[in-house]
């Protein structure tokens, strides 16, 4: 319980104050949902809800596909290299979030000297954020596809299907939970992150961690606390989505 009360008490703090109708300070002065009306009127919160939104969704279409043929290849075929990328994927995993923004920060700016066209902004966050987010739902899938029976694909060719026909009726409807649950990891990922957003933004492309850290500069306000509220509770409800996906077993059509 203790840890628990450790881990989720700031959480807590945060949505306690978001319901506080002291305009400063932490006393508490009585209940209201103003703050969360203010936000409806607040025009800089409401664009970086939509950027966030926009680059999560985005990120996790491309992501997802990258991240799936990847986890498909390297569990299915032999190539060269093949060993080299196995034991690479996780790295992008551990490495901290602050080195792979200067790397991304290095390479846009190298894109930018090559007249490549990738200028900090959206485009430049989308290809960040693909770029954390393939090794996780690379993990994911690889993990399920390890379990499955092998046998259920030789069964489908020896029947007669393509090899295409029996990765889109045998192999992808047994991984769609996988996929699905990585996806939402992705998703998830981009949504809260920070570091990576911060390192390659540009104007017009202000995020909700972005506007957050802004605000917080300045002094933390009721509405901070509201919008940290609907972030959190996006996040949980996410995770917990995520959980039910990747613990749900398939069943074989």
């Amino acid at each position: 319980m203790g840890v628990y009360l450790f881990l989720y008490a700031p959480l807590l703090a945060v949505l306690v104050q978001s319901f506080n109708a002291a305009r400063f300070g932490t006393e508490w002065v009585g209940f209201t949902t103003h703050w969360y009306r203010q936000l409806l009127h607040n025009q800089p919160a409401l664009q970086a809800v939509l950027n966030t939104l926009i680059l999560a969704s985005v990120s996790t279409l491309i992501a997802t596909f990258l991240g799936t043929s990847l986890a498909y290849g390297l569990t299915r075929w032999r190539f060269p290299g093949r060993d080299w990328i196995e034991r690479s994927l996780s790295v992008p995993v551990f490495v901290p979030d602050i080195l792979l923004a200067v790397g991304l920060l290095l390479a846009v700016a190298t894109a930018q000297e090559l007249g490549l066209g990738l200028e900090p902004g959206m485009p430049a966050m989308i290809v960040g954020h693909v770029t954390f987010q393939i090794p996780f739902v690379a993990i994911v899938v690889r993990a399920r596809l390890a379990g499955l029976d092998p046998t259920l694909e030789e069964a489908a060719r020896d029947l007669g299907a393509t090899s295409w026909q029996t990765f889109r009726h045998v192999t992808l409807p047994l991984l769609s939970p996988a996929v699905a649950a990585a996806a939402l990891l992705a998703f998830t990922l981009s949504l809260d992150d920070f570091v990576v957003s911060f390192f390659t933004t540009g104007p017009g492309a202000t995020t909700l961690p972005i506007l957050i850290h802004a605000s917080v500069k300045r002094g933390l306000s009721p509405e901070i606390h509201a919008l940290s509220s609907l972030l959190i509770l996006a996040a949980l409800v996410l995770t917990l989505a995520l959980t039910a996906l990747y613990r749900k077993p398939p069943i074989p059509s």
